[in-house]
């Protein structure tokens, strides 16, 4: 485990503080029908997974998201990327082969006792989850976490915590993408030794703005503002 940490810290140097219209090198964006892969991490290029889970939720919903998001890091960061969809079971060890992992959905989330352990023995070990409620997931998704810190409650997060403005800057802290219920967006974290491990947002959906355009229909200062944030998410991760 020690090894990865190491990677991990080795990749995270790679991020810089350049000037956000930096464009960097061109994204290689595979073709739809390449997107789906079974985790295997094998090149030196940062890598993020989705994370597959029980329970019934569509985990695996907008698989564009994730290739379009590591495209625009690759243009507005000297992070090496690899802008392909990937996906990792909680019920597998391969979630260890990824410094980031991804979770969304819009219905019910179940870890067993095992997948409980597994993903807290990744996230003690330096490893980094972001989760974006996708609308429906929220109230067992709470409950599931507590599975893996019960002597934890999320916390949210204050405007002036470095994950929103780890690249580009977010004053107000999330921006708002979707409406759902019309409510003020909020990110909560869990954390490990104090570092933060765990970023949830709310009331928001970044992750349907990262999606292709015609998938929401999003407008274009939207989608910009979500592969903003996503950009900002990535960052933190690799760097703490």
């Amino acid at each position: 485990m020690s090894f990865l940490i190491i990677l991990w810290c080795f990749l995270a140097v790679m991020v810089t503080s350049a000037p956000a219209q930096q464009t960097g090198r061109r994204a290689r964006v595979p073709a739809p029908q390449s997107l789906v892969q079974e985790a295997t991490g094998r090149t030196s290029a940062v890598r993020i997974a989705r994370l597959k889970y029980a329970g019934g939720g569509d985990w695996y919903n907008d698989p564009s998201a994730e290739v379009n998001l590591l495209a625009y890091v690759r243009l507005h960061t000297q992070i090496d990327v690899e802008p392909t969809y990937e996906y990792v079971d909680l019920a597998s060890d391969n979630i260890f082969v990824y410094p980031v992992l991804f979770m969304t959905g819009h219905g019910t989330v179940n870890f067993s006792p095992s997948d409980a352990r597994r993903l807290r023995a990744y996230l003690e070990n330096g490893g980094f989850l972001y989760i974006d409620d996708d609308y429906g997931m929220d109230a067992s998704l709470r409950k599931e976490l507590k599975k893996v810190f019960p002597e934890q409650n999320l916390v949210e997060l204050p405007f002036d915590h470095p994950i929103y403005s780890s690249h580009f800057s977010f004053s107000n802290g999330l921006p708002k993408i979707h409406e759902h219920d019309n409510k003020p967006p909020q990110g909560f974290g869990l954390f490990s030794n104090g570092r933060l491990c765990v970023f949830y947002t709310v009331e928001t959906n970044p992750s349907d703005g990262w999606a292709d355009p015609e998938v929401h229909n999003n407008p274009p200062d939207k989608r910009e503002a979500a592969l903003k944030i996503g950009t900002n998410i990535l960052v933190y991760a690799l760097r703490n």
